[in-house]
C-alpha cells in the first residue's frame, strides 16, 4: 500500500479516531488500575520522537501488552488513553538507559515514528491514539515541576493532569496552535521550503498562533511575514494534530492580493509561485527536475491536493 492509499485526500495522519476517551474513567483510579491489569490492556511506548516496537513475523508491532511495555523497561506510571472496542489503551515512556539496552536485543526495535507512519509500517487508524501517546508523554516528560512554585508535581486523572502537593496549582496539557495554508493567485499556488527540508521538496507556508490573536489574523501575518505577500478571504479546511510536541495544524486557504515574493531567509530557504501545472507535477512526483510537494502524511498535501482537484477558483 503506498502513501497515497494510505492517506488519501482529507484523511492526513493523525485524523483517524478509533479511540473512545472515556474521559469519565480517568477519575477513577480503582478502575483505572484494573484496566491497566487485564489481559487485553495495551499501550504504546514512547522515547522521544520514536516507539518502541515488538518484532514479528508479520511486521514490527506497536502495540504492546502491558507485560511486555514492563519487561522492556517502560515506565511504571502509564497515561489512559481511552478504550478500543472496550479493551484499555495506555500511552507509557522510556528512560534512555532502558532504550540502550533494547537497541542491542533482536526481538524489539527503537523506531522514528514519522518514518513508519510515512512508509505504512504503522496503521493508519492507530495513529491518531500513537500522537495522543507521544504528546502526553513529552508533556510529563517536560511538566514535571509546577510552574508557580517549583514543586515536584504529581500525576493524576489517568495523566490528563498533574497536581502541585505545595501551592494547590493544577496542571493541564497544552496544544500549540499553528496556522498552515495554501496561498493561490489565479492559477497558480505559493509553497516554500526550510532548509531541513529533502532536496527538492517545497510545502505549504505554516507558523504559529500568537497570543490574543484569531487564526485569520495569524495566517495573514504568518504569509506576510516569510513571504511579503499580502493575502485575504482566508477560508478554514480541516485541522491536524501533530505530536511534535503537541501542535494542532489549522489548515487554511487564503487569496494573495499581491505577487512580489521577499523572502524572509531566518525562515525560509525560498518561495516560489507554481503554475497549477507544475504544481500537478510535484503533487503526483514526476517534476523532471526532481521537485516534489509535502508527503500525504501531512495536511499541506491535502491542502494542495484540493487545490488541484477542485479548480483554481473553488476556494479563492
Amino acid at each position: 500500500m503506498s502513501a497515497f492509499d494510505s492517506f488519501p485526500l482529507g484523511r492526513p495522519a493523525f485524523v483517524t479516531h478509533v479511540l473512545d476517551r472515556a474521559a469519565h474513567l480517568r477519575t477513577d483510579d480503582s478502575k483505572l488500575l484494573a484496566l491497566e491489569a487485564r489481559q487485553d490492556s495495551r499501550a504504546y511506548v514512547v522515547h522521544r520522537d520514536s516507539l518502541v516496537v515488538k518484532k514479528a513475523a508479520e511486521g514490527p508491532r506497536a502495540l504492546l501488552t502491558i507485560d511486555e511495555a514492563l519487561k522492556f523497561g517502560a515506565n511504571p506510571g502509564t497515561i489512559f488513553l481511552g478504550l478500543r472496542d472496550g479493551a484499555a489503551i495506555f500511552g507509557m515512556g522510556i528512560a534512555a538507559p532502558a532504550v540502550e539496552k533494547l537497541l542491542t536485543r533482536d526481538d524489539v526495535a527503537v523506531t522514528e515514528l514519522r518514518g513508519m507512519a510515512m512508509q505504512g509500517v504503522v496503521p493508519p487508524d492507530q495513529l491518531s491514539a500513537i500522537a495522543m501517546a507521544k504528546s502526553m508523554v513529552t508533556w510529563h516528560q517536560r511538566h514535571g515541576y509546577c510552574a508557580n512554585c517549583g514543586t515536584r508535581t504529581a500525576m493524576t486523572q489517568g495523566g490528563w493532569k498533574r497536581d502541585c502537593p505545595n501551592c494547590k496549582a493544577e496542571h493541564f496539557p497544552r496544544t500549540d496552535p499553528v496556522v498552515i495554508m495554501l496561498v493561490t493567485h489565479g492559477d497558480k499556488c505559493l509553497l516554500g521550503r526550510q532548509k531541513q527540508f529533502l532536496p527538492g521538496m517545497y510545502s505549504c507556508l505554516a507558523g504559529f498562533v500568537e497570543a490574543a490573536e484569531t487564526i485569520e489574523d495569524a495566517v495573514r501575518r504568518e504569509i506576510f511575514e516569510e513571504s511579503g505577500i499580502r493575502c485575504t478571504d482566508v477560508t478554514y479546511y480541516m485541522t491536524q494534530p501533530w505530536p511534535y510536541p503537541s501542535s494542532l495544524m489549522i489548515g487554511c486557504t487564503a487569496r494573495a492580493t499581491s505577487e512580489d515574493i521577499i523572502v524572509d531567509r531566518s525562515e525560509l530557504e525560498d518561495a516560489r509561485w507554481f503554475d497549477r501545472a507544475e504544481a500537478t507535477l510535484m503533487f503526483k512526483r514526476q517534476h523532471p527536475d526532481g521537485l516534489a510537494g509535502p508527503h500525504p502524511f501531512a495536511i499541506a498535501h491535502h491542502l494542495l491536493g484540493r487545490w488541484l482537484h477542485e479548480g483554481p477558483d473553488a476556494h479563492a
